[in-house]
């Protein structure tokens, strides 16, 4: 397991991961600081940023002084330099998920903050363009929330070519 770099805000809680070299709990006041303390440790990529939806999960095991709610947001990162890996999970709201963007971290985040807003509706403080990447921008909601409504959209396929 990794150990905690020396500027990580002391809420912040790590534990051992089992794909990764270990998993940091933030919340959302203290997510950007954890994230910059990774930085400056040496974590030169953020891989990726997910959102997830634990509507029907919530009483998942979470470690002591983390409150769970509706809405996570995950980042991952790598140490190419101290070849790590490292997760950052943070408990993002229920009806209005909210969490600090890390585009002025890593620029790189910008499509993926963007996707997780448009399917789950996070916003990402600090986003330079916090619009739609996926769904049209008159589009009401946001499909991957696990109340929204299935079949909304009549699938429409091109007609095939027939047999040879």
């Amino acid at each position: 397991m990794i150990e905690r770099p020396a500027l990580m805000p002391d809420d912040v809680v790590l534990t051992e991961g089992t794909s990764c070299d270990g998993v940091f709990f933030a919340s959302p006041a203290n997510y950007f600081a954890a994230v910059t303390a990774l930085k400056a440790d040496g974590f030169e990529q953020c891989l990726d940023v997910l959102g997830v939806d634990y509507l029907e999960y919530a009483e998942r095991a979470l470690p002591e002084g983390i409150a769970a709610t509706r809405f996570e947001v995950v980042a991952n990162f790598l140490s190419l330099s101290r070849v790590k890996r490292v997760r950052v999970r943070v408990q993002a709201g229920n009806e209005a998920p909210q969490v600090d963007s890390l585009f002025a971290l890593y620029p790189s985040v910008e499509g993926a903050e963007r996707e997780v807003f448009d399917m789950f509706g996070v916003l990402f403080d600090g986003h330079p363009d916090l619009t739609r990447i996926l769904m049209p921008e008159d589009w009401e909601g946001h499909p991957l929330r696990k109340d929204y409504g299935t079949g909304r959209v009549p699938v429409q396929f091109k007609e095939g070519p027939g047999p040879r």
